[in-house]
């Protein structure tokens, strides 16, 4: 007699070694519980040979046919990720509903002697929980906005903050992208649902009760949108306003930004869309600065020509208190760590707040 079996609808319990992903890759690329791992049962190719079967002949064909993918892909798995389990090991396993995919990688395990867990109901389960979380996990949160314009350092600000013990919201880190038009980074960004999973399962840990740092966003980061609720509360949340000359941002962004100064395709993009906001004389101006690679001048220039009237444009247009506005310590390690040490300092002395 084999381990048992064991239904459950919670994906967080801490008695779970791995959560394994039995769905294709390509389901897994789209959306997945936060740290799950992909062992699929089939095969994007074998899904739709599958799919293909189903229609076109019957259900029992389908099924045959699939069962024969699924047994190899279980072996296949166990021989070269699960082979040096020992008999504690304990997984979650699910697929798209919890139906036959995640039930027979259950069973083989479970005649392993693998104590495993099947998630009720799957990853729809899961999703539905996942945009219910969306609606209600922001509205307790005690969010504080960083804001300051481009180039104020205010991701690197936040994980200082982080360092000193404090809840922070990366939602740049999340989406992997910086947030401007200059930010795509050089990895993909997430999916929609992909980025939707990341922040429910950072908003899950938080401790409504203590302050949570978010830096000011625009409603969408990349291609990717703020959930509706979240962004609601952020831009009711109040802010505390970064400051830094001009100049010193300019040099931090040529600093931050080194791909656009190799790979200029996106920075040609950005400033030939800026032609009808600014005109073809100042766009060409810039382009002028590019040959010249006068890197320096050209940033400086585009802060005072477009990012910094977007950017004040931007934090006016939402009715916020204004907590403090802070000069930026300097960029060096420890100039941001005296900000930060400031801004917590600041807090604590907000007794409604805290």
């Amino acid at each position: 007699m084999g381990a048992p079996i064991i239904r459950t609808h919670d994906w967080h319990h801490h008695d779970y070694d791995m959560i394994i992903d039995v769905r294709s890759p390509v389901e897994f690329t789209e959306d997945h519980i936060t740290g799950a791992v992909n062992m699929p049962c089939l095969s994007d190719e074998e899904r739709d040979i599958v799919g293909t079967l189903y229609k076109q002949q019957s259900a029992f064909e389908a099924r045959k046919t699939g069962a024969a993918f699924t047994a190899r892909n279980i072996a296949s798995h166990i021989e070269r990720f699960l082979q040096n389990k020992p008999a504690d090991f304990t997984p979650l396993i699910h697929c798209w509903r919890g139906g036959q995919r995640s039930r027979a990688f259950a069973q083989i395990c479970s005649e392993i002697g693998w104590k495993s867990y099947v998630l009720e109901g799957g990853y729809k389960y899961y999703r539905t929980q996942v945009l219910d979380g969306l609606n209600t996990l922001p509205q307790p949160l005690k969010l504080i906005i960083i804001a300051g314009r481009t180039g104020s350092a205010k991701t690197k600000l936040l994980y200082h903050l982080k360092e000193a013990g404090q809840q922070i919201l990366d939602l740049e880190g999340l989406a992997n992208h910086r947030g401007s038009l200059l930010g795509k980074s050089s990895d993909p960004q997430p999916s929609q649902k992909q980025f939707e999973s990341h922040l429910f399962s950072e908003m899950t840990g938080f401790d409504t009760t203590r302050p949570v740092f978010v830096e000011s966003e625009s409603s969408r980061i990349g291609d990717v949108h703020i959930p509706k609720m979240l962004w609601h509360q952020m831009i009711a949340a109040p802010l505390i306003l970064v400051t830094s000359d001009r100049r010193e941002r300019a040099s931090y962004l040529v600093e931050e930004y080194p791909h656009l100064l190799t790979d200029q395709q996106d920075l040609n993009r950005l400033i030939e869309g800026m032609v009808f906001r600014h005109g073809k004389a100042e766009t060409a101006r810039w382009k002028s600065l590019m040959e010249q690679e006068n890197w320096l001048e050209l940033a400086e220039t585009l802060l005072s020509h477009h990012y910094d009237p977007a950017y004040d444009q931007s934090v006016l247009r939402h009715q916020r208190d204004v907590l403090a506005e802070l000069p930026l310590g300097g960029y060096h390690e420890k100039g941001l760590r005296q900000t930060a040490a400031e801004i917590i300092s600041l807090i604590e002395d907000k007794n409604n707040i805290t």
